[in-house]
């Protein structure tokens, strides 16, 4: 389902939630990187693999034409083509229940280089342990993170 554009598929993993975490991204036959954190959220590393894949890959990006972000995170997927950001911002960092918005301190930088991105980051949801060869990768790679709390990063 190729847009022409950069695609990268990003995952996250927690073991226990909140507990140690890892986080991952994957060009499909290039490069592909992964982090972890020793106490945190799966939410948090889902939008973790989402901003270190954009940081890492926007200049590429930009000359590839754009970037489509796969993931089988429905929370960041969603804040984007749903436009939950949208409201977050509006009703001033609260959510539909005027409750703060979660992870804050994540969507804050993922929203200064998503929003404005030119040209525009598409999004992409797709169904996690499914069969889809990348988002294995990224998958495994996020978990190997959580297991030894180290990243790695290289080329397929």
């Amino acid at each position: 389902m190729s847009t022409g554009r950069l695609e990268v598929y990003t995952d996250g993993s927690c073991l226990g939630n909140p507990g140690p975490g890892g986080w991952a991204w994957a060009v499909p036959g290039g490069a592909y990187a992964s982090g972890a954190a020793p106490h945190t959220t799966n939410q948090r590393m889902e939008i973790m693999a989402a901003l270190e894949a954009i940081t890492t890959l926007r200049t590429t990006a930009e000359a590839a034409g754009g970037i489509e972000v796969v993931s089988d995170s429905t929370y960041v997927v969603k804040c984007f083509q749903d436009r939950w950001h949208a409201g977050w911002l509006r009703r001033g960092w609260k959510n539909s229940q005027n409750q703060p918005v979660a992870n804050r301190d994540l969507w804050e930088p993922l929203f200064e280089v998503v929003l404005d991105a030119t040209p525009p980051i598409s999004w992409r949801w797709v169904k996690g342990h499914s069969g889809d060869r990348w988002n294995d990768v990224v998958d495994r790679l996020a978990v190997e993170a959580s297991t030894t709390g180290r990243g790695t990063s290289g080329q397929h």
